[in-house]
């Protein structure tokens, strides 16, 4: 179970953290913190682990303005799945062939309005969708997606409701080429916080397959394959560092494909922003069901309406610190809204100080990535879950 033992040191420097803190104490609860500077470190230590690649930053993670400035000039490209999302980064001066609409399910009049701002880089992994983009973006370059094996082992997988299987995406292929499109790639994604690094080895053989495939039975030369995302970022679950999973991913690439590599697109949402950010909430009461229950429950001012979504299932498990220190006992954790799901961590108590108290601040760490984006607009009235950006 996680323990009242999280160290500021094994996340953030003591100036970052000191930084934030300081801000963070002008303000009333919730909110999250931003470190501008720690996702700029994240994407410059993600550009020398795989030097050969395009990193298209994935604008669902964090779609903060100042976050997509600062990236877009340190020269990233930029996931896209939505004309809004677009909007947004088109309206910084980024070149529409530095993005890519990575939604596989979209709107015909949304693939018009991407082919007409310039973008030609088109995810899909079904029929209709290929036949909506061959109407829409006639010439387009496309990449299909395809189911991959493992996403089991990640903490937030993705791989039922995207992609298609391998004897589908090659017929697709063929169809882009029947169709007036270029087939250009492949694409899959291992899940979210993926810490199984075998997961990548399997996804790039079976990419490989397909390459030489297509090829025999199609005559279709790929020429990219996007990695997606899955690179972790650091909660409480261990992970590697980057360096191996770079190290590790690029030899199976290398085993696969030799040294005359396709093209490569990483996909790097959680992995850039989450380290970046502090989610600072109040406790608004501490209760127990009984008498004689052996753990209290602690509800805060934040719940998974307001920004914790992934802790459904408890699968993203968040470092928690807090100022207070001594003896510590088991608890629950809960949101403040009229809903029973909003139950943070029940199976997985948190052993917290038993000192805590109402008004106390808790200080949910790695909170960069998925919690403002996630917020709800208005449930129960409570407003977005406020964010601030410190350069």
């Amino acid at each position: 179970m996680p323990e009242n033992n999280v160290r500021i040191e094994d996340y953030y420097s003591v100036d970052s953290f000191a930084r934030i803190k300081e801000y963070a104490d002008t303000l009333e609860t919730p909110f999250v913190i931003i470190d501008n500077r720690i996702v700029q470190q994240q994407y410059q230590e993600l550009v020398k682990a795989f030097p050969f690649a395009r990193v298209h930053y994935a604008v669902k993670a964090n779609p903060d303005i100042r976050i997509l400035a600062m990236l877009g000039d340190a020269g990233s490209n930029f996931d896209v799945a939505s004309i809004y999302e677009l909007d947004k980064v088109l309206g910084l001066g980024v070149e529409p062939e530095r993005c890519s609409y990575g939604n596989t399910i979209k709107k015909s009049r949304d693939i018009r309005y991407f082919f007409q701002k310039g973008i030609r880089l088109f995810a899909t992994d079904s029929e209709a969708d290929l036949r909506n983009i061959a109407q829409e973006a006639p010439g387009a370059k496309i990449y299909v997606r395809i189911l991959t094996e493992g996403s089991q082992t990640a903490d937030w997988p993705l791989s039922r409701k995207f992609g298609c299987q391998v004897e589908m995406g090659i017929e697709l292929l063929g169809l882009a080429q029947e169709l007036g499109l270029e087939p250009y790639g492949l694409s899959f994604h291992v899940g979210s916080q993926q810490r199984d690094i075998a997961a990548w080895d399997a996804a790039i053989g079976k990419m490989k397959t397909i390459f030489d495939r297509v090829r025999k039975e199609k005559g279709i030369i790929l020429k990219m394959i996007n990695l997606g995302g899955g690179l972790p970022a650091n909660y409480l679950s261990r992970t590697h560092e980057l360096e191996i999973y770079a190290s590790e991913i690029i030899r199976f690439l290398e085993e696969d494909f030799g040294q005359n590599l396709p093209e490569i697109i990483l996909e790097p949402g959680r992995s850039i922003c989450a380290n970046a950010g502090i989610l600072v909430s109040e406790i608004v009461l501490i209760s127990r069901k009984s008498q004689t229950s052996l753990y209290r429950w602690i509800f805060t001012d934040v719940g998974m309406f307001s920004g914790l979504i992934e802790t459904m299932g408890e699968s993203i498990k968040y470092p928690i610190y807090t100022e207070k220190s001594g003896e510590i006992e088991e608890a629950i954790l809960a949101g403040p809204t009229c809903d029973g799901m909003d139950i943070l961590y029940e199976d997985d108590k948190y052993s917290l100080p038993l000192n805590l108290e109402i008004g106390d601040r808790l200080y949910w760490f790695s909170t960069g990535a998925y919690t403002t984006s996630y917020s709800a607009v208005e449930f129960n009235g409570f407003p977005p879950l406020k964010q601030f950006v410190i350069e």
